[in-house]
């Protein structure tokens, strides 16, 4: 898939074995046969030995760094360590950075390729479902913090991007289901057909069927590359894809940014609130928001706050985090809503008292 953005335009690869052959696929873009390769500990296990070797089969020479896995890695220091690593191999502007790993790794590294001498390019080779969906597309980069998710970042575009499905074959269980959340978004905000295909088709997708889940990837990226191509610095329609967002990130922060709520499980407990809040205010029929839920019960997700382990602040307290949210206008929060499944919208006109009760009431079933 080509996503036109003029100068900065890039294509987006997606199939199985990709990995196994990055070398021809990024050799075009070399003034030299050298890269720098960023990872984290898990994927480097499983994906760089065979990673090296596509790329030294084109002659190309790589070092690489190895981060912790996880969302705090998304953080100041990491950052200030890459950046570091990154000069002392003096990788140059023409040169390419690779970010081999899940959504952590590619926010981080584009980051760090935004900054290092005001702009290095960089290869995104995205391992988890929830990065080649959504964040290896659209050239969001950048790390959280202690105030609130992804408020220190740049818009840097890739040059490339390759999603291997079959690297799909190697994440555990609730890392897929996570990244799921994701993908559900996208019918959610924009394609009532696809969710409707994803009810159907979900559960083969989760258990491994490959053409289930690169069908889940093209359609995803599709989505992505047409609003990015409309809206490349979120100033309208991009807005649209932090559907369930706004809630997600709230909880994160709440949770510290750690493996009790991963990312997509926040995306997916978002989306049902917007749901909920959203027939709430009387712009939805009352019968989506349990359509919604079933989807995401069905494939075995995180729903509700009550699925949530561990407490959880109360309602002022996350309307305080929310407060923090990227989509703030002038002191003023915007929501992602919908008028039904596939008819999502941005409004700032959501009473704060609404909000207040979701929570509140959301909190309250936890018991």
């Amino acid at each position: 898939m080509h996503v036109p953005l003029g100068g900065r335009a890039y294509d987006v690869r997606i199939g199985r074995g990709l990995i196994a052959r990055a070398g021809a696929e990024i050799a075009p873009l070399l003034a030299r046969p050298r890269v720098a390769v960023v990872s984290d500990t898990h994927v480097a296990e499983a994906h760089l030995p065979a990673f090296r070797a596509a790329l030294a089969a084109e002659g190309i020479a790589c070092e690489a760094l190895i981060l912790p896995p996880g969302e705090a890695t998304k953080c100041w220091a990491e950052l200030s360590r890459t950046v570091e690593w990154l000069l002392e191999r003096q990788v140059e502007r023409r040169d390419v950075v690779v970010a081999l790993g899940g959504g952590v790794i590619g926010d981080l590294v584009g980051f760090a390729a935004a900054i290092l001498r005001r702009g290095v390019r960089f290869v995104q080779v995205p391992t988890s479902l929830l990065a080649q969906v959504d964040s290896s597309v659209g050239g969001k980069t950048g790390i959280n913090a202690p105030q609130g998710k992804n408020l220190v970042g740049a818009f840097h575009q890739p040059s490339l991007v390759l999603a291997d499905t079959a690297a799909l074959d190697t994440l555990p269980g609730r890392d897929l289901l996570a990244g799921y959340g994701e993908v559900v978004k996208y019918g959610l905000l924009g394609d009532a057909d696809f969710f409707a295909w994803l009810e159907a088709n979900g559960p083969a997708l989760a258990r491994g069927d490959a053409a289930a889940r690169a069908r889940a990837v093209r359609r995803s990226v599709e989505m992505k590359a047409e609003i990015v191509v409309r809206d490349e610095t979120e100033q309208g329609d991009r807005a649209l894809l932090n559907l369930g967002h706004t809630f997600c990130h709230a909880l994160e922060a709440a949770t510290g940014y750690s493996d009790r709520l991963l990312h997509g499980e926040g995306v997916a407990v978002g989306c049902a609130l917007a749901f909920e809040l959203s027939a709430r205010l009387g712009l939805c029929a009352q019968e989506e928001p349990g359509r919604v839920r079933a989807h995401l019960r069905a494939m075995g997700m995180k729903t509700d706050l009550a699925d949530i382990p561990g407490d959880l602040p109360d309602a002022d307290a996350l309307l305080a985090l929310m407060a923090q949210d990227k989509k703030v206008v002038d002191g003023t929060l915007r929501f992602v809503l919908a008028r039904g499944i596939g008819a999502a919208f941005v409004t700032p006109d959501v009473p704060g008292p609404t909000v207040h009760a979701l929570l509140t009431d959301a909190l309250a079933a936890r018991g």
